[in-house]
């Protein structure tokens, strides 16, 4: 994964449903608004400390989640494969066109488009 920040709004995203409404608003604030600690806790009443135990009590809820379900990690994997299919049907455009070929440049099309399309999904 790309960076820290990355890796926990992936984690927010995908499982940040299960999160407690507090959890989900701490959070999201911390990582997703950039707002800080000290920040959090001003704009709620509670102390630095109190706002980090709930940060870090979602990131371990989170962080186990993916680790039983690997969902992202099946998501990028997918996103590769897609990626691949998407380049190589490009690939079988070109060459059926080259062997005048328009039911094979058709099927590849449609494959290079379904590609497209769940890649935007």
């Amino acid at each position: 994964m790309k960076s820290q920040a990355y890796r926990m709004t992936m984690l927010f995203d995908f499982y940040g449903d299960i999160l407690t409404d507090r959890q989900k608003e701490f959070y999201d604030l911390y990582y997703n608004e950039d707002l800080s600690l000290g920040e959090i806790a001003e704009n709620y009443g509670i102390t630095r400390q109190g706002v980090r135990d709930v940060i870090v009590r979602a990131e371990a809820i989170l962080t186990e989640l993916e680790d039983k379900t690997g969902l992202i990690k099946r998501f990028h994997a997918t996103k590769t494969q897609l990626e691949q299919i998407r380049q190589d049907a490009g690939r079988m455009v070109q060459l059926a066109a080259r062997m005048d070929s328009a039911e094979l440049e058709s099927l590849a099309l449609r494959v290079r488009d379904t590609a497209e399309t769940l890649l935007k999904e």
